[in-house]
């Protein structure tokens, strides 16, 4: 089956010219009660979810129409009454992220790499977030002194060689903006990979042109780290978005979470994979939704998780079967959850059952070598290992 992608339809009071510029679309970004009446027939307890809503409340007209085609996805961006319960692990900062910032706009929770907020503006505020203490606060991007304070840290911290532009949304900023900030993270000469979080090109892919495509290329390697979390989101202009920057030579690495009544099903996330992976973007992570203050209803458990995985596994193409993770509350960091496969262990052999059922034995060798080449890459790795553990890793466990 050759997959097919469908456009959005364009609301007959909205000209084309508009709908297609991606600074129209959040210029007009839906933010209110009588807004999303404009869009969707809400309900009594609908409406009444507006009322002392604790978050952020923003869709972009693209996704409101793709929502009115897509009801389920209404539960993304429409506000609801039980975000104001206590919920089971309700968290402000359910990642420890603040434990980890050595200032307001870094994160630097794993050696190698930090998060960069350098705006705390979205395009699109989707109920689950996990920064909801972060986003939609000041409304601006971050200002001069604070953004040189965080471009100092990663020049003194030489063990950082990855920065993931994040937020908020980086791609609300313009491109002259944006460009400035690549520019200064490639003056860094410890800087090999820069990552743009953002949600984009499931929100409002009409932000992705061949001139803004052009000014990523200039700084490669820039990945895009992109959060579809539904089929129903790859539509026409989403497609087109992704073709080009697979075109342009831009990596996009997809980040999902899942989300109760939403897409917790395996029908569900292999027909997402399928589509991102046949678009050239790879299905990366797929999360477990963080515990953060009024998700409880979002959130799913780690048994049907574990169950959506099972089903993947072996049937879906290894290319198209994200990673499923947790990550840990308080700032733990990520833990993958991988299926349990495992029957026996000696000291001669691994048994293990396949996911067709069939059982075989991995046997031991004698002896685990070391490479001969060791010393080429180990003050490398040691460098890493000693800033991480504070000691020096040389052999497996």
């Amino acid at each position: 089956m050759i997959l097919k992608f469908s456009p959005v339809k364009i609301p007959d009071s909205v000209s084309k010219e508009e709908w297609f510029n991606w600074k129209w679309q959040l210029r007009n970004s839906l933010k209110t009660k009588e807004d999303y009446k404009k869009y969707f027939l809400l309900s009594e307890t609908e409406e009444k979810s507006f009322i002392n809503t604790p978050f952020a409340i923003q869709s972009t007209p693209y996704y409101a129409q793709m929502a009115y085609s897509h009801n389920t996805l209404k539960k993304i961006i429409l506000p609801d009454m039980k975000e104001n319960r206590k919920g089971l692990q309700a968290l402000k900062d359910p990642l420890g992220e603040e434990n980890h910032s050595p200032s307001k706009h870094l994160i630097h929770r794993y050696p190698d790499r930090v998060v960069f907020l350098i705006t705390d503006l979205c395009p699109i505020y989707c109920r689950y977030c996990t920064r909801k203490r972060f986003t939609a606060k000041d409304k601006s991007i971050i200002h001069k002194k604070e953004y040189e304070k965080a471009l100092e840290y990663i020049r003194k911290n030489p063990g950082i060689r990855e920065v993931i532009l994040s937020g908020g949304d980086p791609l609300t900023l313009a491109d002259s903006l944006l460009e400035k900030i690549l520019q200064d993270l490639r003056a860094i000469k410890n800087i090999e990979i820069i990552r743009i979080g953002s949600r984009m090109p499931a929100v409002c892919p009409m932000r992705f042109s061949k001139d803004f495509t052009n000014i990523l290329k200039k700084y490669h390697p820039v990945f895009i780290m992109s959060h579809f979390n539904h089929p129903a989101e790859i539509t026409k202009e989403a497609a087109s978005a992704l073709t080009l920057l697979a075109d342009q030579g831009i990596p996009v690495y997809n980040q999902m979470v899942l989300i109760n009544s939403v897409n917790n099903h395996p029908a569900i996330v292999q027909a997402l994979s399928r589509r991102l992976l046949f678009l050239r973007a790879r299905p990366y992570y797929m999360f477990q939704c963080d515990p953060s203050l009024g998700t409880d209803h979002l959130r799913t458990s780690i048994k049907n998780s574990k169950w959506i995985q099972k089903n993947l596994w072996g049937v879906l193409s290894g290319l198209a079967v994200p990673r499923l993770a947790v990550d840990l509350p308080g700032g733990g960091g990520k833990v993958e959850i991988v299926p349990d496969s495992c029957m026996e262990i000696t000291p001669q052999f691994h048994k293990f059952k396949g996911w067709d059922g069939k059982v075989a034995a991995y046997m031991e060798p004698n002896k685990d070598g070391t490479p001969s080449d060791i010393n080429v890459y180990l003050q490398e790795w040691q460098a890493l290992s000693q800033q991480h553990y504070g000691k020096t890793n040389t052999a497996s466990d």
